[in-house]
Parts: structure tokens; sequence; C-alpha cells
């Protein structure tokens, strides 16, 4: 794989961006070596400054459901810059939006459209509080929910790879707010919930989670979140940022039939713009000002370009056996690693949920993040950059998602199944 541009760019790159990247995953830390510079994408495919064309199962870390550069959406988009980028007045895009998001997801009544995913779950847990008066926060270990202080606690995704469980720049008294139980634990929940449950307002978490791997819920543990919420008049978030859309139409609250209070999104809805929304029932976000007095703005919020990119994608993905054929490819590709690693006598552990998946270098199954932190990293990273030379772009890091577009075809399932094979032939 010829390198020597991205090389030279990896270079300057340094000289003026912190680590060289503006998001530390991009650093390529979990794999080590360096990353190499995209310039453009198509379909399934992206290809970097040296010429390099790739098969892409990060697709932008799951927002492009539809491939690289949909003709749809493209001329969405063109259609809705040429008429202007932004006004900071309502547009009728915001509202078709906001319509779409509320027929497709279970607990969503009315929503707010912000302007990542991050701003998503930092207002919704704004809102939590305003709506409870209540001050302490439960999250998951291992669920990651954006860079925002009180969140960075035992968080996943890029601190997990670069080894680093909390951030130094957050505040003693913002962590003190925050109470941590494991993932798929629903004993641990219980005590928290015994001994401070009068003061908690809410508890959040990634219903699948994606940020250390993908790790799916045991059966009965989101129903007794919901359950034991509800005893405790604690408010449910789901952050189906990375889950929405993706697990299902509705997100893993419509497969898993368990509806929170308050679900954030961004990634989907976005089409591969900078995008997020919270909602949930109106009497929850009518607290939010204007209405209300829980506050919350954004400038960009609800951006035409945004909303045109999200509308475009959402109507593809909801045309007959457009979702189920993304996770069917899916699936066929994930049956045929776990074929041919076992072939090659490499312990793996495979999970899928709809078109996201995980395959942890790991000899049993993994229901937290403690569990996850166990995977063999050194060989993921083997396993990584041989697949890189053979032309398919996976996860820089053992603990982040493999996504499926529309756009993937058998064609490339199959040329990532021929190089998982000479790959796997060189592992030990």
């Amino acid at each position: 794989m010829k390198s020597e541009n991205s090389a030279r760019l990896w270079k300057e790159a340094n000289t003026v961006l912190v680590g060289g990247v503006n998001s530390p995953v991009r650093a390529f830390k979990g794999v080590g070596g360096n990353p190499f510079f995209v310039v453009s994408g198509k379909g399934s495919t992206i290809t970097d400054v040296d010429g390099n064309e790739l098969i892409d199962y990060v697709l932008s870390w799951g927002p492009l459901v539809l491939g690289h550069a949909h003709p749809l959406v493209v001329e969405a988009v063109t259609r809705a810059l040429g008429k202007g980028a932004s006004f900071g007045i309502p547009t009728e895009a915001e509202i078709r939006l906001g319509e779409r998001i509320a027929a497709l997801v279970p607990s969503i009544e009315k929503v707010r459209l912000v302007n990542s995913g991050t701003e998503a779950t930092m207002s919704a847990i704004r809102l939590a509080r305003g709506a409870t008066g209540r001050d302490l926060l439960v999250k998951v270990e291992g669920c990651y929910h954006g860079h925002a202080d009180g969140l960075l606690v035992k968080a996943g995704s890029g601190l997990t790879t670069l080894g680093a469980p909390t951030s130094p720049g957050v505040p003693a008294a913002y962590g003190q707010c925050t109470l941590t139980v494991p993932y798929n634990d629903l004993d641990a929940v219980r005590t928290v919930f015994e001994a401070h449950g009068a003061n908690i307002a809410c508890l959040i978490i990634e219903p699948v989670a994606g940020n250390m791997g993908v790790i799916l819920p045991n059966p009965g543990y989101l129903e007794g979140l919901r359950a034991l919420t509800k005893q405790y008049g604690i408010l449910l978030i789901f952050d189906e940022v990375m889950s929405g859309f993706r697990v299902a139409m509705g997100g893993a609250q419509e497969r898993y039939a368990v509806t929170p209070d308050l679900t954030t999104l961004g990634k989907v809805i976005g089409g591969g713009l900078p995008v997020g929304a919270y909602g949930g029932p109106a009497e929850i976000m009518d607290l939010l000002s204007p209405v209300g007095t829980v506050y919350q703005a954004g400038t960009l919020a609800g951006n035409p370009l945004a909303t045109a990119a999200g509308l475009a994608t959402l109507d593809v993905l909801s045309a007959p056996g457009v979702f189920d054929g993304i996770e069917a490819k899916l699936t066929r590709l994930g049956d045929g690693l776990g074929t041919i690693a076992k072939e090659a006598g490499i312990p793996v552990y495979q999970t899928q949920a709809g078109s996201m998946a995980c395959l942890f270098f790991h000899d049993g199954p993994i229901a937290d993040y403690a569990e996850a932190t166990t995977s063999d990293t050194a060989r993921y990273a083997k396993f990584f950059w041989g697949m890189l030379e053979r032309g398919v772009y996976l996860a820089p890091s053992q603990f982040e998602a493999a996504f499926m577009s529309a756009a993937h075809s058998d064609a490339d399932i199959d040329r990532t199944l021929d190089a998982a094979r000479a790959v796997f032939a060189t592992l030990e």
C-alpha cells in the first residue's frame, strides 16, 4: 500500500493540529503506526491521497448508512446549499426532519435538533435534572456519551484505546455527580439506586454498547433498567447516537421493545453532516426554553444542509427491504469471518446488532467493559494492518464498531473475506 503522500501530510498535520488530528481515535494509537489521509469516497470505498482505494467498513464512524456520496444525498445538500448555508431562523426542513424522527423512534413525541451527539447527551442530562430536581447521574462503564464534563468517567471509545479512564480538566465536583455501574449488571444498578435513588436524576446508557466494541444487552437487562428507573422516579436515557437507525429503524428501543424517557440521536440523521438530536414525551420536552425554563440553544442547530442530508438518507433507508438488506450483508460478512477464524484456530468473539458489529480477538463471551478490555489488542492491530494492506479499512481500534452500508456489494464482501483468509493465516 503506497503511503508517501500520507506520510508527508502526517508530518505537516503535526505542526499545526494537536497530535495531527481533530479527534483522538483518528491518530491510530490503538493499532500503532500513522493514519492515511482521505481525498474522496464513493459508494462503499474511499480513496486516499496516494491513490489507494479501500473498502470502507468505518463509514465515518456510522453515519454513512447509504455509503459515500449517495447521489440523492448529494443532490439534496447541493440544492439546500444553493439556497443558503445557514439562517439562524426556522426552516421547514427542521419540521420535516423532526416529524420523521418522531414517526420512527418509539419514545419521541417532540425533538430538539442540535449539532452533535455530545450536545445531545449533555442537553438531555440537563433536561433530566431540570425535570426531576435532582443532581446525580448514573452512567454505565465503557459507554461513551461525548466529551462533556461529567461524562468522561469510565468512558469507552478513544479513552479505552488510549488507556485513559478519565480526563484531566474535569473538576472533581463534576465527577462526584456521576455514579458508574457495569454494563449488563442489574444488581449493581439496584445497589446504587438503593443508596442514592432519591438524588439520581437519570441513568444514561448505550442500549447496545458501541464504544467498547459492540456489546449486546443480556436478555432482560434493558427491561430491568426500565423497571428500576420507574420504581425510583429516575429518567432513563437511551443514547442512540450510534444505534439509532443502525440496530433497527427505530433504534435499539424498537428492537428490544423498551421505551426510555429520553433518547439522544446523531450520525445517521445527518447523513454524514454534523448533527444531533434529543427527544421524548411532550411533557418532558416542553420543559425546555422557550416553553419552559431549562435552557439550551445553538446557532447552527437545525442547519439546512444537515437536515437536507438527514431527510434524504432516511427516505432511502425507509424504502422496503433496504434496512434488512444491509443487515443481511453484514451477517454474511460476519459468518464468513467467523468461519475463517475458526479454520485458522484463532479465537474470536463476534457480535452484531442490525448493521453494526464487532470482531473481538477474545476466546469467550463479552458482556461488559472489563471483559472487553481483556481482548488481544496486539493481535487486532496485526489484523487491522494486514487487512489495510489488502485494501480493506476497518476501525483502527479493537474497541470500535464495524458498519455496513447499502452501497457494499457481494463482490466487496467476497474481496473482504479473501483478504481476511490471507491475514488470518499470518496470525499466531
